[in-house]
């Protein structure tokens, strides 16, 4: 006889077999498995003022120090758990459609330039309506874009519109990504998505070697060392073995601290090795 037998003369005869402990274990098999973060755990909305128009808006970031940081790529893209954080590193002023990384977006733009925007962007660029909680790596994508052509706009510095074509093509590896993880990438869209991170990744090459020649560290945030062993990685990713054997000669002869030089090894190997496999 069981601990409930009898209930049946009380009304309760469905539950004389129940297990007294079961919702406990249950309950603990759960907690022991936490569910995995969602994006949205990640983000917020903060509010900016537009240097073009003056108005204030709301954009998602990324919160600091929430994310746990897991490794880099060679081209030093970050690598996050449950977000890819460079989605969240342009903002976007719906008014008058300026856009610009958010270490660029609130420096002091001139006169010339405000009027560069508004002429040339603000009456031209259509939003494309999003109705997630957070950014799909098609809207980063347009936000990335209209960045870009902002850059561009506004004559913006060589360092400036490198950065933005290095980050789009983290932005294109990582949507390639999430669409292999997803089982959804097609051949041709797998083809296409490479291509376009080749060309981002050719721009960000050209663009930081004219930088390099006429502007001051630290660059994009980064000191000349970082600077060249990124330009080095580049010209070894577009095919520039010989220039990137060049920096990496630098490097290593440089002051540089170990981090930087371990990395200038590595991609040293890399260079040999690559050079082995054309030369087959």
């Amino acid at each position: 006889m069981g601990i409930f037998s009898g209930l049946k003369d009380l009304g309760l005869g469905d539950l004389e077999n129940s297990d007294l402990f079961a919702d406990e274990e249950k309950a603990v098999e759960q907690a022991a498995e936490p569910a995995p973060p969602e994006e949205t755990d990640f983000i917020y909305d903060k509010s900016f003022t537009c240097p073009v128009c003056d108005k204030q808006f709301m954009s998602r970031v990324m919160k600091t120090g929430k994310a746990k940081l897991v490794s880099t790529d060679l081209d030093l893209r970050p690598r996050y758990v449950g977000i890819d954080a460079t989605k969240y590193d342009v903002e976007l002023c719906p008014h008058c459609k300026y856009a610009a990384l958010t270490r660029y977006f609130t420096t002091g733009m001139t006169t010339a330039q405000i009027h560069l925007i508004k002429e040339q962007i603000s009456p031209k660029v259509k939003l494309q309506p999003h109705s997630e909680d957070y950014y799909t790596y098609e809207e980063a994508m347009e936000r990335y874009k209209i960045a870009l052509v902002c850059a561009m706009v506004k004559k913006a510095k060589n360092s400036e519109k490198a950065y933005i074509c290095l980050k789009s093509a983290w932005l294109l590896r990582g949507y390639r990504e999430e669409l292999e993880s997803k089982r959804q990438l097609l051949p041709q869209q797998r083809e296409e998505l490479n291509q376009q991170e080749q060309e981002y990744l050719q721009n960000a090459y050209k663009g930081f070697v004219e930088a390099q020649k006429s502007e001051r560290y630290p660059m994009c945030g980064m000191d000349e060392y970082t600077m060249d062993y990124l330009t080095a990685v580049l010209a070894f990713e577009v095919g520039e073995l010989d220039t990137a054997s060049q920096y990496v000669s630098r490097l290593l002869a440089s002051m540089a601290n170990s981090r930087v030089k371990d990395k200038a090894r590595d991609l040293k190997d890399l260079i040999v090795a690559k050079r082995k496999e054309t030369e087959k």
